[in-house]
């Protein structure tokens, strides 16, 4: 697999993925995380603009994922009911979806943002028992409840770069 930045042209398959990663989120059982109908879609184009949306491409070319990649301070991880486990420089990630057709996805991000040689600090919906899972057996830590745009409260976890 192979991870770039989006681009404008890939608008249509960023889209087509929040819907198939919403529908699995739904059947999981997670109905309240992205229940607007334009998010998390609707940061899309912003996040482009930033340099700080990615999407991962298969062995076909195909895409199969997209997610967030902040580099630095993250605005919504200045408060914590808890505690972040240091101030080190960290990487955040945000809004990672998948189609559901490759395996491995968040591995391969994981391996992606790896190079920065940074903390990362990653959050999640409490019904999100997927991403959960996912989250603590990749070695992230627990610490505490942050609040996203909307006010509504999510799992905050960080990794300590080694």
């Amino acid at each position: 697999m192979h991870i770039r930045k989006a681009t404008y042209d890939d608008l249509v398959a960023i889209k087509d993925i929040f819907i198939a990663a919403k529908d699995k989120m739904k059947k999981d059982g997670n109905l309240k995380q992205w229940e607007k109908i334009d998010y998390p879609f609707c940061y899309t184009k912003e996040d482009i603009d930033k340099g700080q949306c990615f999407v991962i491409e298969n062995d076909k070319k195909e895409l199969v994922a997209t997610f967030v990649y902040i580099v630095g301070i993250d605005p919504t991880y200045n408060y914590i009911e808890g505690k972040w486990l240091n101030d080190h420089p960290y990487g955040t990630i945000h809004r990672i979806a998948s189609n559901g057709k490759e395996p491995h996805i968040f591995e391969e991000v994981l391996k992606y943002i790896n190079s920065f040689h940074i903390d990362t600090r990653i959050d999640t919906h409490s019904d999100n028992l997927r991403m959960k899972h996912l989250i603590k057996k990749n070695g992230f830590t627990y610490c505490g409840t942050i609040y996203v745009r909307d006010g509504t409260p999510r799992e905050a976890y960080q990794k300590v770069s080694r």
